[in-house]
């Protein structure tokens, strides 16, 4: 089971401006809390022990917030782009140093309140050193953007969407580091890393059954805050 996970929560939110321009979108209130305390507590109950914010704007509060992790029981640690931004997967490249050989990919914006043991099941079973989970999401929560079928994703691109492209990228993935290892330093997007590896036939895929919820838009929120309100005891 895998019990790393690296956070992507580097990026400018703009689309939550003004809001987002003094307060990094992980720490918007949501459900009385800010969003990344519902990451943390639901990461507990899945079996995650640690994980590597990779952050960038306004990344200080998030780590200032946060800290090590101890009141989720969680070993936080955070790997910061610096002065320029990086990108998903500039972010993840500068990170692997801090991560085992296998962990899972997440968003900041993402609450995922699926069960994580068949991911890492699957992931280990496959052998592939990417396993991207799928949601059959026929447009209803977002653009979706993967050709799914007989368990194995066919084609994905988040630009160029196409009509028979019913499933969409779960926002979760489970990566071995070494996927890394040729692309340089600098920034660059995650999705790339993706193609490449579909490509070559390196792209496991898992689907998933449980709908996802974000906070990365307006609407977004709403529907997340809508949800973990009913779900607190």
């Amino acid at each position: 089971m895998i019990r790393h996970v690296a956070i992507l929560a580097g990026g400018l939110a703009t689309r939550l401006y003004p809001v987002t321009k003094t307060m990094p979108k992980s720490l918007i209130e949501v459900a009385g809390k800010p969003f990344i305390h519902h990451q943390l507590s639901l990461f507990k109950t899945r079996g995650i022990t640690d994980v590597v914010l990779c952050v960038g704007y306004l990344g200080e509060m998030v780590e200032e917030y946060v800290g090590t992790g101890e009141k989720w029981g969680l070993n936080v640690k955070y790997s910061h782009d610096g002065d320029v931004l990086l990108g998903t997967g500039g972010s993840l490249k500068k990170a692997t140093s801090m991560l085992p050989d296998s962990f899972f990919v997440m968003y900041g914006d993402s609450y995922l309140d699926a069960e994580y043991k068949p991911i890492s099941d699957s992931f280990e079973y496959q052998k592939k050193p990417a396993l991207m989970a799928v949601f059959h999401n026929r447009n209803q929560f977002d653009t979706s953007n993967i050709i799914f079928k007989d368990g194995k994703i066919l084609k994905y691109d988040k630009v160029n969407k196409t009509p028979d492209m019913e499933y969409v990228d779960y926002g979760m993935a489970a990566v071995q580091k070494t996927v890394f290892d040729e692309w340089p330093e600098g920034k660059f997007d995650l999705a790339s890393v993706y193609q490449k590896l579909l490509e070559r036939g390196q792209l496991a895929g898992f689907e998933v059954k449980t709908r996802f919820y974000e906070g990365g838009s307006v609407s977004g929120l709403k529907e997340t805050d809508q949800y973990l309100s009913r779900k607190q005891p």
